[in-house]
């Protein structure tokens, strides 16, 4: 069964996106996440591995390892550069955008 998460809390990103070369620091905010599970899986019966919070947003998908990639296509679609992991322990992001890991 998917991994769900508190959609109550508030996430934000831990690393310095600047320190890591991304230069898209003015698109993260603290969001709360959109639902509990990546929103195209829940619509459509899918599948998710992980899941990733947008830093824009707050939207839920899934990431690349998962069937459906969503957290990918939701960037593709809007735009919005940066994700974050909201895997149990991890706060790391990523920028689409420059390819960089936020630690």
């Amino acid at each position: 069964m998917n991994r769900r998460i508190d959609p109550e809390q508030d996430l934000s990103l831990a690393g310095n996106p600047a320190a890591a070369g991304c230069t898209h620091a003015e698109a993260v905010r603290t969001v709360r996440a959109s639902g509990p599970g990546c929103q195209e899986c829940l619509a459509t019966g899918g599948y998710w591995v992980h899941l990733r919070v947008c830093m824009t947003c707050g939207h839920i998908g899934c990431c690349d390892s998962s069937p459906g990639r969503h957290a990918t296509a939701h960037y593709h679609e809007t735009e919005h550069p940066i994700v974050r992991s909201v895997e149990p322990g991890e706060t790391w992001g990523w920028c689409y955008v420059d390819e960089a890991v936020i630690q």
